[in-house]
């Protein structure tokens, strides 16, 4: 019986470190394998695959290609691309399946898998436990699947495109940092109609320069610089896997997604009066004010792609959207989160304003708060870790948020702390009305935290 690292099976995708211990062609070979039989059991037969631009991926996905095959799996593989493009894949080719080679926005030297099992559907917990046991079990079905590869880019670009109005040119800086979504980005914008100013748009999975994650400042820092230098009205930074954006002003300014959610749930609200929008625990709570105050139906849920989808599905609401820049939109769109469309359906927004994006920010709610951090911690204790601090919070008499980690309300704000869903840490945040309440609430948790030597004292922009 093979034994796979069990830290791989995350909440709601396959990810692991490049090695002999963790992701390699064998293990990848297996997974593929126990996928295959997951979905033959289910009734599916066919699978669109694809993968990102890691140094493993096109390795991996052969390995892929060919575990599908000989579980009776029909694939349909579109070769280098984007997870929004596999979800995308699925629907123009109509297959429930969908395999993406890929480790998101993990630095290099990481790869994984999402997968799909239905339209806009990602597999969660329980569904990948089963993918570990039976890839360990060896209980595999067997049959010999066809295999074809299509070329679907300028489809995907042009059914994108077609979905959005850009109603007054734009000049538009785009940093891909270095990954995937350099092949997708500069066409699709120019396709668009904008002026576009590329940046960091050279293929190398190396990721030279910073990791492509437009969570961390570093990355966003960057794309503020150079939207000054070339003077262009919006920055759009896009992370590894296609699946998340980051946007600056024309002054290079950060606006971090739970502000260009505000304006994204705005626009959403003026064709769709009423209609309830999903946000997760970490945004500010101008957001949920926002939605409010703009008729809709504000709804807050578990961080994770594949929740939110979930969330979306069953509340039948027209629009979501991640702290760490996920965006879903459903109103015209597929329900799956795709940073491209995200950042097309902006520039439509920001397009029909007469003012600059920084004026049209500056008039949307705001508290002060911190950026997302991560501190280092085991993935074999950070759960149980933030199930202690939350009974502790509770105890205390704080009202706490529990659906996902805990949401700590004080005096004069909140505070955030919940396991990272794909690396060995907790993901931290604070927001409060006055940047001494901020100060107050960093305190309170620091002190928590500071009874926990697994807890890294280092904290880092997530």
């Amino acid at each position: 019986m093979t034994k796979l690292n069990q830290y791989m099976f995350r909440e709601y995708d396959i990810r692991g470190r490049e090695s002999e211990e963790e992701l390699n062609n064998n293990s990848i070979y297996l997974i593929a394998k126990s996928y295959g039989t997951f979905l033959r059991k289910r009734g599916i037969t066919e699978s669109v695959v694809g993968h990102d631009n890691r140094k493993s991926s096109e390795d991996f996905y052969k390995q892929c290609v060919k575990g599908l095959r000989e579980t009776g799996i029909n694939v349909v593989g579109f070769g280098v691309g984007l997870t929004p493009m596999m979800y995308w894949a699925q629907y123009h080719f109509n297959t429930k399946g969908g395999l993406m080679v890929t480790a998101s926005h993990n630095p290099a030297g990481w790869n994984g898998v999402k997968l799909a099992c239905g339209l806009s559907y990602t597999l969660i917990g329980d569904e990948l436990k089963e993918i570990k046991d039976v890839a360990e079990s060896g209980e595999f079905e067997t049959g010999e699947g066809t295999f074809r590869e299509e070329d679907i880019l300028d489809k995907y670009i042009a059914d994108l495109v077609s979905r959005a109005k850009l109603h007054k040119p734009l000049k538009v800086l785009i940093n891909t940092a270095n990954a995937t979504s350099s092949i997708v980005s500069p066409k699709l914008l120019r396709d668009f109609g904008c002026e576009v100013v590329e940046h960091n748009t050279n293929l190398d999975p190396t990721y030279p320069n910073y990791v492509p994650n437009p969570a961390n400042v570093e990355m966003m820092a960057d794309t503020g610089k150079m939207v000054e230098e070339n003077k262009c009205d919006v920055g759009l930074a896009i992370d590894a896997d296609g699946d998340r954006v980051g946007v600056t002003d024309e002054k290079g300014n950060v606006i971090w997604p739970d502000r260009y959610i505000i304006l994204l749930a705005r626009l959403v609200l003026e064709k769709n009066p009423g209609a309830k929008i999903i946000f997760d625990v970490k945004v500010s709570e101008s957001l949920p004010e926002d939605i409010t105050a703009h008729g809709g139906v504000p709804i807050m849920w578990k961080t994770g792609h594949s929740y939110i989808k979930e969330k979306l599905h069953e509340e039948k609401a027209a629009f979501a959207g991640e702290m760490s820049g996920h965006i879903f939109f459903v109103d015209d769109f597929y329900g799956f989160d795709d940073a491209n469309f995200a950042a097309l359906k902006l520039l439509e927004y920001i397009s029909k304003q007469n003012e600059p994006l920084s004026e049209i920010i500056k008039k949307t709610p705001y508290y002060v708060s911190t950026p997302t951090f991560q501190a280092h911690c085991g993935d074999e204790v950070k759960y149980n870790i933030v199930d202690k601090l939350t009974k502790e919070f509770k105890s205390e008499g704080y009202k706490v948020i529990d659906i996902n980690g805990a949401r700590v309300y004080l005096e004069d704000g909140w505070g955030l702390v919940r396991a990272s869903s794909n690396l060995p840490a907790l993901v931290i945040r604070f927001e409060a009305k006055t940047e001494e309440g901020l100060k107050k609430i960093e305190k309170i948790f620091k002190d928590k935290f500071a009874k926990y030597p697994e807890i890294g004292t280092e904290w880092e922009s997530a």
